[in-house]
């Protein structure tokens, strides 16, 4: 197993696991953890990469090109041994390659690129998609990191927020009576105005998931606190998502999400799918920066 990658800035460190290129830690400059402890009651992922597929597929399948191949819930890349292509002391470039055994699942020629750079206080994080095949490829992507709640600055679980960037008036999906998948109607929006108030009984019945999402940035924190701004430029969708009572409250911008319950279309009728042509790249960006206050 390779050896995970330590990056610092001075103001921030993190370190990246080649298996899933997973950012297991972010650290601020004296050393107090940012993201999860991944207790094993809870869960022990910290930051899986969703591709190629963001969710869970109906049943584990999906048709393409008049044929059906199955894939675990949010893909295989979380699972998938990356090549570190290059790495200095503030950045890192993590790279995934189609081969046979994904084939098998996914007939498709692709790279997934992850790159990680430290500047000062943000961590800037770019996974880029490439179709190297000679057919159009349907893909989404997603992130999936765990930020510690709360985080190490001395405020209570209550008292931490979600602020948006803009007003998010618009319902919000959540899981259906299909395991993890999205179900048909929405729900009212639990934001007032910019403001997200979490509590551990909203994650009772899975994700919080926006699909009309207006904002591409937000904060997540305690007021008059050091906070975390998180930027994604190139994600429509955000999922909010935690084991009630854990340490942790995952931020996940998506392109992309689950099969809606009861979905039995081709997989380019999946809500979220991208259309990637041959020799087409896509990138999406997610920053996340300490703020001191």
């Amino acid at each position: 197993m390779a050896e995970a990658v330590a990056l610092s800035s001075g103001e921030l460190s993190a370190t990246i696991d080649p298996f899933g290129a997973e950012l297991l830690s972010l650290k601020d400059g004296v050393g107090r953890e940012l993201m999860t402890d991944a207790d094993p009651a809870f869960w022990t992922g910290h930051a899986p990469l969703l591709f190629p597929f963001v969710g869970r597929l109906r049943e584990d399948r999906y048709r393409v090109n008049g044929a059906e191949y199955t894939l675990p819930q949010h893909g295989f890349a979380r699972k998938r041994d990356f090549t570190l292509v290059e790495s200095n002391a503030v950045s890192a470039l993590f790279r995934l390659e189609a081969d046979a055994a994904t084939q098998d699942n996914y007939p498709f020629d692709f790279r997934l690129d992850m790159a990680f750079a430290l500047t000062g206080t943000t961590l800037a994080m770019t996974a880029t998609v490439s179709n190297r095949g000679d057919a159009d490829m349907p893909f989404s992507f997603g992130y999936h990191p765990a930020f510690a709640w709360p985080l190490p600055y001395g405020a209570a679980v209550e008292d931490h927020r979600i602020v948006f960037e803009k007003p998010e008036p618009a319902p919000v999906r959540k899981v259906g009576d299909e395991p993890a998948l999205i179900a048909v109607d929405s729900v009212p929006s639990p934001v007032v105005g910019k403001v997200l108030a979490p509590t551990y009984a909203m994650f009772e019945g899975d994700a919080l998931i926006w699909d009309q999402l207006e904002s591409r940035s937000l904060t997540w924190g305690a007021p008059d606190t050091p906070h975390l701004k998180i930027d994604f430029p190139d994600t429509p969708w955000l999922g909010l998502w935690q084991k009630p009572g854990a340490h942790y409250l995952c931020v996940e911008p998506w392109a992309g999400m689950a099969d809606p319950v009861g979905f039995t279309g081709d997989v380019w009728e999946k809500p979220g799918v991208m259309r990637l042509a041959p020799g087409a790249v896509r990138s999406f960006r997610m920053d996340v920066t300490l703020v001191e206050n």
